[in-house]
């Protein structure tokens, strides 16, 4: 592993999309040494990911382990490429090797999923991601110097280091987005070492790392939670809509071609297949680049980059332009006598036809009110079809489809007047306050995250003129990050009606939440109200989360006070802190005021 080679990376999992074993046909010779060459330089970089996303609590020695018994399988497959065990899928190599660690099942209890084989296993390992990385010690943070230190004296456990950290923490994340994420570390720490003021070197350029990989975990999860809960079907609509409004000028024929190749990916990488997810990519962004004249103008430069640069540049490419001679109507599914004869000949091939055509005409809307307009659509044509006169019933479409749209909007511009009114503080403590009330059982962690994502999708969005799209598209977001990924997560009844009935209706769903009735506060609750003076060593941003969490966790202990009188016990909470931290003896001081708040709080 002398060098992080991602392009020879995705070309060997191109070349062996599901098996280790090498190429042996006689066209394959390039191959086969490109593959060759990936294997003795790069294979330890697939197998940390895919370790310490599947085994969160593993060690990075344990990991290290790991790497030394794929490398020696790698190189027995080498030497006797005809062996059987070199037949077996990549990802099978791995969890047998997981497996097969002295005393690492006992130890990380996971041993009920070697018992397992084949999809059983695979899911099972699957399942014992956890989204919550709350019971993991925090990121380990070094000084510029330090780091710059570290990665000089040994740079491929410093790299090593680093996406086990980041692989761990990013259970979901799909490995292709886990790999740019380490070349930018990379990039972004061979850059700063050279300067003279590293550390704001190193926080400049961390800043877009940072937001990719958030951004990219945010999308991956939703979908994969979509695909685990709702199927195949609502997988697809959603990238039937995200293709038609990038693509408008793609044919449907030509979508549903590529759909197939789009869709299926999805199916490695939500099951964290590193192997089957990258080869799986690589072949969509193969077809986009091979019919890009038919696709898209905005994409030549995309496919004449490498690989993975390639897939990267394409997925976060423009939107192209609408074609000229597209109508703004499709009057087809609308004003035509035999609607219903063509929805009846094949329901599927029908909706998904009019989903395509209703959002490359419509790229002011987010991809949930694409997939709820196509949902009213649906059951109208129920109604309708079985009407007296279909086409009378059917021809007032359009207008269902704006009511619709404008019950949406209304959603989201109050919304962003309570950003505009509240300002980001008073905003935050206010989801706070409404998430943790509607599903308490979560974590602290989760919900002040929660809570913090809701607020940048605001303050990302209210003041853009394609502010519907953005806050409908990045709030839907959030929500997918409250659902989680696995169909098996419960939290309460109400959430989990939201979360498992409607994928596209879950925004308007979670507006009608009121407060849990099932929760049953902690029968030993926290003590709240017992301050310290770690509380005078927090910085502002520390001083912050301590607030947070305060906040989340008074919510949790008192569910049942009114929002004015948990904000009032938040503004003790800071007022306290000021006071006791100017004070000569702070800890008498909190010791003093501390019971006065706690009084304060049982009289409420």
């Amino acid at each position: 592993m002398k060098q992080l080679k991602l392009t020879g990376f995705v070309i060997f999992l191109f070349f062996v999309p599901e098996s280790l074993t090498l190429p042996t046909q006689p066209q394959d010779v390039d191959d086969v040494s490109i593959t060759q060459k990936f294997i003795e330089e790069n294979v330890g970089y697939i197998t940390i990911i895919a370790f310490a996303q599947y085994i969160q609590e593993v060690s990075f020695e344990e990991v290290e382990v790991l790497v030394k018994a794929m490398t020696e399988y790698r190189d027995k497959c080498l030497g006797g490429m005809t062996l059987p065990m070199c037949s077996k899928l990549a990802n099978d190599v791995l969890l047998e090797n997981i497996c097969a660690l002295e005393g690492l099942p006992q130890k990380h209890n996971f041993l009920h999923c070697c018992g397992k084989v084949d999809l059983e296993r695979k899911l099972c390992f699957f399942h014992n991601k956890k989204a919550d990385v709350g019971f993991l010690p925090p990121l380990p943070t070094l000084d510029p110097e330090e780091k710059c230190q570290t990665y000089k004296n040994n740079r491929e456990s410093s790299l090593n280091n680093y996406i086990y950290e980041v692989s761990r923490r990013n259970p979901f994340v799909f490995a292709p987005t886990l790999l740019t994420v380490a070349a930018r570390f990379e990039e972004m720490t061979k850059t700063c070492c050279e300067e003279q003021d590293k550390a704001n070197c190193f926080r400049t350029k961390a800043e877009p790392v940072i937001q990719y990989l958030k951004a990219s975990s945010s999308f991956q999860k939703n979908v994969c939670g979509a695909l685990m809960k709702f199927g195949l079907q609502v997988l697809e609509s959603i990238n039937i809509a995200i293709l038609s409004q990038k693509f408008p000028k793609i044919e449907f024929k030509e979508l549903t071609s590529l759909l197939k190749d789009v869709s299926s990916k999805y199916d490695g990488c939500c099951e964290g297949d590193a192997v089957q997810c990258i080869h799986d990519r690589s072949k969509v962004m193969s077809h986009i680049c091979s019919k890009q004249d038919s696709i898209s103008s905005k994409i030549k430069e995309c496919c004449e980059k490498k690989m993975p640069e390639r897939g990267e540049c394409i997925i976060s490419s423009n939107k192209d332009d609408r074609p000229k001679d597209l109508a703004l109507r499709e009057v087809k599914f609308t004003e035509r006598e035999n609607v219903c004869e063509e929805r009846d000949a094949n329901q599927t091939i029908f909706m998904a036809e009019f989903l395509y055509e209703h959002s490359r005409r419509h790229p002011e809307l987010s991809i949930p009110e694409l997939l709820r307009i196509a949902g009213v659509y649906e059951d109208l044509l129920k109604e309708c079809c079985h009407a007296e006169n279909p086409p009378d019933c059917y021809r007032h479409a359009e207008y269902k489809f704006n009511e619709t749209t404008e019950k949406s909007l209304k959603i989201v511009q109050r919304e962003c007047e309570h950003f505009q009114n509240l300002g980001k503080d008073d905003l935050k403590y206010y989801y706070l306050i409404k998430l943790t009330k509607i599903a308490p059982q979560l974590s602290t962690e989760e919900l002040t995250f929660l809570g913090k994502e809701m607020v940048t999708a605001l303050a990302t969005c209210c003041t853009l003129s394609e502010e519907f799209a953005c806050v409908d598209n990045l709030m839907d977001l959030v929500l997918g990050e409250l659902c989680g990924i696995n169909e098996n997560r419960d939290i309460n009844p109400d959430v989990d009606h939201c979360c498992k009935t409607n994928f596209a209706f879950r925004r308007p769903c979670f507006e009608g939440l009121e407060a849990d009735k099932t929760y049953v506060p902690p029968s030993t609750p926290q003590d709240l109200f017992t301050f310290h003076t770690d509380l005078c060593q927090a910085h502002n941003e520390e001083l912050q989360k301590k607030k947070d969490r305060f906040l989340v966790n008074l919510v949790k202990q008192r569910p049942e006070l009114t929002d004015e009188a948990l904000k009032s016990l938040l503004t003790d909470f800071t007022d306290v802190v000021v006071k006791c931290c100017k004070a000569e003896g702070p800890e008498a001081c909190f010791n003093e005021e501390g019971p006065k708040v706690t009084a304060k709080s049982q009289a409420a």
